[in-house]
């Protein structure tokens, strides 16, 4: 009598650390993956993205028959199993979900919703964005399919339907897989304090009862951290954009500027919508928001190159934002010691993103140097822990396993088991 089938789940990667999520789902001759980034550890310093350099410092993991056979990897892992039927999927395009994919074989297909298929191929426009394919232009970026929200993918006898969440990268989505016995969830990063947080709600709907839910739960991995009176408490998008609102209006008389994740476009667009100043953003990101929204807004250009896109009688120059205390409130990627003596700069989760960076502290000596207030206006793209518990009691999973988080064992799940699985392991259902 021939053995009944089994479902797999391996964790190759994403346990104990935020980012670098690697899951493999396998059933029968058919398995898929998701993500495709990597670990940001800038303290490494390594000396190359190389493949082998990555695996080494296990910044990515071993996988068989996954990576561009052109890198030369070869794999040193325990999996013996040959497969008829490989998907990747990407549940948004934030770089430790989606930097690798110029390292992803290009005969496998690679699956995301269509808006961060757009977010990707905008993003890597200069091939800086993206760790580049030896093989390729500079500005390369692999194919990937783009799907509508909700859309269902069959990968053998595996599918997987993408259904989007809210999330600080627009686009971003879940994952619903189910084998012929099992229903398991992947929750991507989420969020119910955004601009679609009936996204999440829609989801949590779809997901009930699911047997294996693999849920983020980055909000609860620093709860020794104490809130910095300094910083602005900001509790939704909405909120950040009145205080970014406020502070235009309490400096009449001073240069502003600004920065966000350039993936958060709807922030942008918000800003864009509600500024009492004139907002001029960099020409790549003017370009992004017209990509996406079909919204025109005044540019300027950091560096020599053009975007024809853009429309040339929108373009600001550079040196009239430079003199500017009035008019704009204007988006400032590089030259920060350009900028006024005692102008404004507020700080909107953009590169670097926090103390955890060693760039972090040079960046703001630098602003202080040149005596720039400093202003921190974040809101996080992850689930508070009070809405992690929410998303959990509306789902109700049988099993839960936090990933993408430094104390998975924080989170707790009412509603049956939980399991803390090690780096490498595999469950079988």
């Amino acid at each position: 009598m021939e053995s009944k089938a089994k479902t797999t789940v391996t964790f190759h990667s994403g346990i104990l650390t935020i980012g670098g999520t690697v899951i493999e789902v396998a059933y029968k001759d058919a398995h898929i993956f998701f993500d495709f980034g990597k670990e940001f550890r800038p303290e490494l310093d390594l000396p190359d993205d190389h493949i082998e350099t990555l695996i080494n410092n296990r910044l990515v993991p071993e996988l068989k028959d996954l990576y561009d056979p052109r890198l030369g990897y070869e794999y040193h892992g325990t999996e013996d199993k040959e497969y008829q039927h490989t998907a990747v999927f990407l549940s948004h395009a934030h770089l430790d979900h989606s930097r690798m994919i110029n390292y992803l074989d290009p005969a496998v297909p690679l699956y995301t919703l269509k808006e961060t298929k757009m977010i990707l191929n905008s993003l890597n426009r200069k091939g800086d964005f993206l760790i580049p394919s030896p093989f390729e232009e500079k500005n390369f970026t692999r194919e990937m399919i783009g799907l509508n929200k909700n859309d269902v993918i069959k990968v053998g006898e595996i599918s997987v339907e993408i259904v989007p969440v809210d999330h600080d990268a627009y686009g971003a989505s879940a994952l619903l897989i189910r084998t012929p016995d099992h229903f398991i969830t992947y929750t991507g990063d989420l969020r119910l304090h955004g601009h679609n947080r009936e996204e999440t709600l829609a989801f949590c709907e779809k997901a009930k009862h699911t047997e294996l839910l693999m849920m983020e739960g980055v909000s609860i991995s620093f709860p020794e951290r104490e809130p910095d009176p300094a910083q602005i408490a900001v509790v939704s998008e909405e909120d950040l954009v009145q205080h970014l609102v406020r502070l235009e209006l309490e400096n009449p008389n001073r240069q502003i500027t600004f920065n966000g994740y350039p993936a958060n476009v709807e922030r942008f667009a918000k800003i864009i919508e509600k500024s009492p100043r004139t907002v001029v953003l960099e020409a790549n990101m003017a370009a992004l928001l017209l990509e996406v929204f079909g919204i025109e807004v005044r540019y300027y250009y950091a560096e020599s190159g053009k975007i024809p896109e853009l429309n040339p009688a929108l373009e600001i120059p550079y040196d009239t934002l430079l003199k500017d205390k009035t008019d704009y409130l204007w988006q400032v990627v590089n030259q920060f010691d350009n900028l006024q003596e005692g102008s404004l700069y507020i700080h909107s989760d953009a590169q670097p993103l926090g103390d955890f960076d060693p760039q972090y502290r040079v960046f703001l000596d630098l602003l202080a140097k040149k005596d720039i207030t400093f202003v921190r206006l974040a809101c996080s793209g992850h689930a508070i822990p009070e809405d992690l518990d929410k998303i959990i009691a509306l789902i109700e999973p049988q099993v839960l396993v936090p990933i993408h988080t430094l104390k998975p064992e924080k989170l707790e799940n009412p509603y049956g088991e939980r399991i803390l699985p090690e780096r490498g392991e595999q469950i079988v259902l």
